[in-house]
């Protein structure tokens, strides 16, 4: 949150034209409403990390009405893709397959998670930072939630191994769903997702097997 701040108030003295903060779908927590839509009021977030992106933007909705600088908050689904970070759940499952070690799945794999490839997200960024409107928030997910047990399945057929799956109950951090409502984003600036969780897979496997250790 003090990163945030400090990156407002300076875009706020170099009077930068529009600034983007990236959030996460994490602020919306256990909500009932679903798909999640940027008008919830997203005040219960289930862990310390959601709770400091939730304090970011509304800091960042002070600074649009204290200084009229535009500013455009994304809320990031579940991001994958080449290059993906090693401590991210695409790439330890991944990797878990792949060296026949266990992977820990919550609840069975009887989750939900709105998989939204790396390109459809930094094309999301892109249609944000090029439309500013006062205060902006949109969702940038895919729409379309997918059973965890279907993702480690789809990676288990890339991968030609089955995974060693140890089942154990989802802490009080993970809510059960993740479903993205993208028409916000749509209809203000085009954002239109192009990448399959299938496909998006693909390349991504295609990816780990040439550069992960």
């Amino acid at each position: 949150l003090g990163g945030t701040v400090n990156v407002l108030d300076a875009a706020r003295t170099a009077e930068v034209r529009h600034t983007v903060i990236v959030s996460t779908s994490s602020v919306y927590g256990a909500t009932a409403r679903i798909p999640f839509v940027e008008d919830d009021p997203a005040d219960q977030p289930l862990a310390p990390y959601p709770a400091t992106k939730r304090a970011a933007e509304v800091m960042a909705y002070s600074y649009v009405n204290l200084f009229a600088m535009p500013i455009a908050v994304v809320r990031l689904f579940s991001v994958y893709g080449p290059r993906g970070r090693p401590d991210m759940m695409p790439y330890q499952i991944a990797d878990s397959i792949a060296h026949g070690k266990p992977i820990t799945l919550f609840n069975g794999g009887n989750m939900h998670r709105d998989w939204t490839y790396v390109s459809d997200i930094s094309a999301g960024i892109v249609g944000a930072l090029d439309t500013p409107k006062g205060f902006g928030l949109y969702n940038l997910g895919r729409g379309e939630p997918v059973l965890m047990a279907d993702f480690v399945r789809l990676l288990e057929g890339l991968i030609g191994k089955p995974a060693l799956i140890h089942d154990t109950p989802a802490p009080a951090s993970e809510p059960p769903i993740t479903f993205a409502d993208i028409s916000r984003a749509r209809q203000t600036f085009g954002y239109s997702p192009q990448v399959p969780v299938a496909e998006g897979l693909e390349k991504f496997w295609m990816w780990f097997k040439n550069n992960a250790p």
